[in-house]
Order: C-alpha cells, then structure tokens, then sequence
C-alpha cells in the first residue's frame, strides 16, 4: 500500500456488506451449518492459508522472508472477558484486502491469491485451503462482535475491523503498538449460549477433531498470562513417509480413529500421483465391530482437504468395505460452499473407485504372505466382502481371488476357489454349492449324499448373501455355480469314489406306481416327484425345479414379504432305500388310501430333513406314533 493511498484513506468509515448475488444463493442454499464448533475449523483454516501466503511470497521477496517467523497459530482463552482469540503470524491483510476479503460474502482471498498465482504457480498453492470466502462468516453462530487486528507483512500500517454480524462492519487504523507484528489476531466476543468454546479441553476437543492435521503448529494459552501449550504439532501422520511411522503410532492413530482398542489387521499406507493427487491411509480391524451389519452403518471415511476435516463420514467406499476405517487427504476434491457436505463429484468417485480396488490388492497381498492374519480378517468380514460378489460385478474377480470357503472337503478349515477347481473329479464341469444358514446342518443335508460318494466337493454357503450371488455371477475360471439342491444332479458321469462302490440294494419293486400316488397324493405340497440320482442313503429329499428359484433364496424372500416365491419343491425319492420300498409294497397290498399317511409322512421327514417343520406337525405326530406302534 502506498502513502498517497494512506492519506486519502478516512480514519474510520462505516460500510454496508457487498455480495455476490449468485454466489450468496448458492451460500444461502447450501451452507447451514450443521455443528456450531466449525466456525473454529474455520478461523484456524484461514490462518494456516495465511502462513502458506506469506512462505510463498517470501521466497521471491527478501524483506518479507526477514519478518516471516515459523508459522505458528496461537489460541488464547479468556473467561473474565469471554473472549476467544485466533493468532497467527501468516502475511495478514491490508485495508484493501479486509474490504475485499470480510466485506465482500463469498469472495475468498484465498481463491483470489490462487488466480494471481497463475496457472504456473498452481502447485505452489496447492496446500491452501479456502475456495469459496464463507467459512469466516460461521463466527457469528457464537460470536456477538468480531474483530480482526492484522498488519500486512512488508507494511507500516495496521487495521482494526470489527462486526456485530448484522449487516455492516467498519475498518479503523491500528497503532502498531497494539498490532501483530505480523499477520491477523480475530477475537470473538462470545454470546450467551458459547461458553463451551471457554473451555480448554473443549476447545482442544475441536482441534483435534477437525485441524490436529493442518500443517501449522496450534498452541493454546489456556488463560491471559498464562505459558502457551502446543495441542497439535502441525504434522498429519499421514503426510510422514512410511518408514518414519513406527507400527505403535499407527495403532494409536486407528484407535483414535475408530474409537477402539483392537490391533488393526492391516494397515494400508500410500501417495497417489497422476492426474489426481490424494493421500490414504486404511485400516482393517482387527475385531468385528458391533454394528457391522446394521443397515445404517457406513464406512467411516473421514475426508480432508489440505489436512482440514471436511467430513467424518463420507460414503467414499463400497458398502462391502464398510469395515474399513479410512482417512484421505486431497487437493483435488471439490466442496460446497459450507463445507458440511462433499459434492458428489466425478473427482470424488474417482479416488473411491481407485481407493476400493487398491484396499482389495491389498487384502490379496495380506492373503498371500499372511495367511493365518488374513483368516482372522476373512473371519470377520468375509460375510460382508461376498457382499460386493453381488453388489460390485467389476471387482467380483478380484473378490474371488481372496474369498474363502467351508466346503465338504474341508472340516473346519475353508477353501479358495484356486483350491476348489484344482481338485476337480473326471467329468466334473461344474462348481457345486449349497446354501443354508449352518455350515454344519449343511454338511448332513441328504441332497449331499451322491456327491459325497463321488468324493465331489461342495461348498457350504451360509452366509445370507451367498443366496445371492451364486444367481448373479456366472462362475470362475470357466466353471459355473450349480446348486446341489436345484434341479436335476447330473454327477451320472462322475465315477463313484473306490469306498462307495459296493453292491447295490436292487431297486424297489412297482416303483413308477409309487412315483405316481406320491404325485397324486401331494398334488397341492409338492410340483413334482421323481426318482433321485443324488440320494444314497437318506430316503427322500427336497430340491427346486431348475427354473425356479434355490430353495435358501426363495427362504430369504418370502420372509421379506415375497412369499409368491416360494413355489412347490420336487420330492425326490431313494428307489433302492428300504422305506421307500416298504411304501411301494404298502401301496401295491393296500392301495393308494392304505398307503397315504406313509406317503404324507415320507414328505414330511423330507421336509425336516431340509429345516423345514412338517406340514401339519400334529398329523406328522399321529403319523409317526402309528408308525411306532405298528414295529412294536
């Protein structure tokens, strides 16, 4: 500023608030604030700007690197005077620029300084935070009067401005003796309903939340007079190189971070460069969180922006990674004008999408060198990974890479599908599954019986989502997904194992006629009744057509309401099974009528066997108490 400028400016003047009247739109629009502590993330968000300033400028100008000190902010309390003061020592402002900068809504000095940065020196401004010139309006959610004292670095005046927030402000001289020697000093005269923000422990509550990482140190002075104490170092744990982080302070960070007090698992570190530039840093639990499966549970992604929290929560991540406790930091995202939200962006979806598939290289990683680790994860997440075989066909793939399965081949341990297709029987040309909701009441299901003999190995799906995305992906590694309990077997060509061939009971007399009473009999229970190429030592089982829907997946949609969809099932019979043999002599001695209870009672332990309750449990009673009677 010159003196011929100095001279003609009043001594004090009052103004009216000038505005951009789109931009004040959208602010009015967009920016209410929804937590009144922000209006400090603010203020320390200008101050760290205004340190950045002056470093910049004193790089090509020597008399402003001689006043530029280390960049520090200072907090000061003072209860008496309900005062809260924000300090620092950046570059500060001159008449000009407070009318332009405070007196104008929307219109950041910071975007301002960017534009004369030019397109050459975008990177040297890349760490400055402000875009759009509103946060420092958030002061009068708790702040009566406000003023600003601020000395522009290489000047020889200083400015007071001060507002009641209620339309207008006023700009008057400052004796330097009162004024920073640098940089801007903004008191806040709080009102009645801010006396938290007195606090110490609030107020260092707050910087830790939303500015521990800003990239200048914050001291607070607790009282006037008293020694300051540094509450944030200035440095994000995420912005240090890998090797300068021991595996404590990243176990410290995640707990501060998710509020737990596990191990993390995993912990996934790293810079991306390129078109866009953001910094993650990813942490998998160590244990299950409680409310894992609640559906409103979301992936915790914090989101800052030049270290500055801009959102706890940001749906960032797949919900099928929602586990996952993460923190990115970017220059690169763009915000609305409060920043209380985070515009859904094509930047934004970007960096989620290049997040989610690096997190599942990693956990492919930790699978191969840590197999034992990774089962822990697997363990507790492995039913919320298979969600994203479902919901995220384009990384379905990489999730296969890394799924682990019970299987019949595998007590107690679980299986890949690498495992599974290696071991693949003679004539063997699909991957065979079935669904249920207890891997060990799978593993004794009679559907099982013919595979078992052929020593072909079945998965044992029995997480509510395997229903769901055996329907939708096609297979791997060529190989489709067939349900063992849908339709017809097909495993005629697979050779019975050596331990299953033995002689063979002769197949039960008249047993068409008995296929055709059981039809007649069951019409209204059952679609249709055959003779099983699946059973070798259960009498009957229970199996969908193979145009219908899987028998656990029909379950699961009619107890959502959907109960049309859950048709009749096929009664498959043992022809060799002396029950069934018994029934076909019963029917051929006695008739149809003679013979139907045992036809009603062989449905409906078919039905017991499948988890289902019999038809009609006080018939099945009587029917089975008969029964007992008569082998007396």
């Amino acid at each position: 500023m010159t003196n011929d400028a100095a001279t003609e400016a009043p001594q004090a003047a009052q103004f009216g608030f000038e505005a951009d009247v789109a931009q004040l739109l959208e602010l009015m629009t967009h920016s209410v604030y929804s937590e009144r502590e922000v209006f400090l993330r603010e203020l320390i968000s200008n101050a760290a700007d205004a340190c950045e300033k002056l470093r910049y400028e004193s790089l090509s100008n020597e008399k402003l690197a001689a006043d530029a000190g280390a960049p520090l902010i200072i907090l000061t309390l003072d209860k008496e005077k309900r005062r809260l003061t924000v300090a620092d020592n950046g570059v500060g402002m001159s008449r000009e620029e407070l009318i332009s900068a405070l007196g104008a809504i929307a219109n950041s000095g910071t975007r301002a300084f960017l534009e004369r940065l030019g397109k050459d020196g975008a990177a040297e401004g890349s760490s400055l935070i402000g875009r759009f010139g509103v946060g420092f309006y958030s002061v009068f959610m708790v702040a009566d009067l406000v003023e600003v004292e601020t000395r522009r670095a290489g000047e020889s005046e200083a400015w007071l401005w001060s507002s009641p927030g209620k339309g207008t402000y006023s700009i008057a001289p400052l004796p330097l003796s009162d004024a920073p020697q640098v940089g801007s000093r903004v008191t806040l005269h709080l009102n009645a309903e801010s006396d938290e923000f007195l606090e110490p422990w609030r107020i260092e509550s707050v910087v830790r939340e939303h500015s521990g990482a800003v990239s200048t140190p914050i001291d607070l002075i607790e009282e006037p007079g008293k020694e300051p104490r540094r509450i944030a170092d200035g440095v994000a744990l995420w912005t240090k190189p890998k090797s300068e982080i021991t595996n404590e302070q990243y176990t410290d960070f995640y707990r501060q971070l998710a509020g737990a007090f596990d191990e993390p698992a995993l912990v996934a570190h790293w810079r991306a460069e390129g078109r866009m530039e953001y910094t993650v840093l990813a942490f998998v639990p160590g244990a299950r969180p409680f409310d894992l499966f609640e559906p409103s549970r979301k992936s915790m992604s914090k989101l800052y922006v030049r270290r500055v929290l801009i959102s706890r929560d940001v749906e960032l991540l797949p919900a099928w990674l929602r586990f996952v406790r993460l923190v990115v930091d970017s220059a690169d995202i763009p915000l609305n004008v409060s920043r209380e939200m985070v515009q859904k962006s094509p930047v934004l979806a970007a960096i989620g999408k290049a997040v989610a598939t690096r997190l599942l290289q990693d956990l492919g990683k930790l699978a191969e060198n840590e197999p034992e680790k990774f089962a822990s994860v697997w363990e507790n997440f492995g039913a919320v990974i298979k969600e994203g075989l479902h919901e995220d066909p384009s990384r379905r793939d990489g999730i296969f890479e890394i799924a682990r399965f019970a299987s019949t081949k595998a007590e107690g341990k679980t299986r890949t599908l690498k495992d599974y297709v290696a071991d693949l029987r003679e004539n063997q040309t699909a991957i065979y599954y079935i669904t249920g909701d207890d891997a060990k009441r799978l593993a004794t299901s009679p559907q099982l019986e013919g595979f078992r003999a052929r020593s072909v190995e079945v998965l044992l799906l029995d997480d509510a989502v395997d229903a769901f995305w055996v329907t939708s992906a096609l297979g791997f590694d060529g190989k489709p997904f067939k349900s063992v309990t849908q339709g017809q077997a097909d495993i005629d060509l697979i050779p019975l194992a050596e331990e299953a061939r033995t002689d063979e009971a002769p197949q039960a007399e008249n047993i068409g006629d008995l296929v055709g009473a059981l039809k007649e009999t069951l019409t209204d229970e059952v679609e249709d009744v055959r003779i099983s190429t699946r059973l070798t030592e259960s009498a009957a089982c229970l199996v969908a057509s193979e145009k219908g829907l899987d028998r656990q997946l029909a379950r699961i949609l009619a107890e959502s309401g959907q109960k049309s969809m859950l048709g009749k099932p096929i009664l498959e019979i043992n022809a060799k099974h002396p029950a069934v043999a018994a029934l076909a002599a019963s029917l051929r001695e006695t008739g149809r009528d003679g013979a139907a209870d045992g036809m009603h009672l062989l449905f409906d332990l078919a039905r017991v066997a499948d988890g289902e309750p019999p038809v009609d449990p006080a018939a099945f009673a009587r029917r089975l108490s008969a029964l007992i009677a008569r082998s007396a």
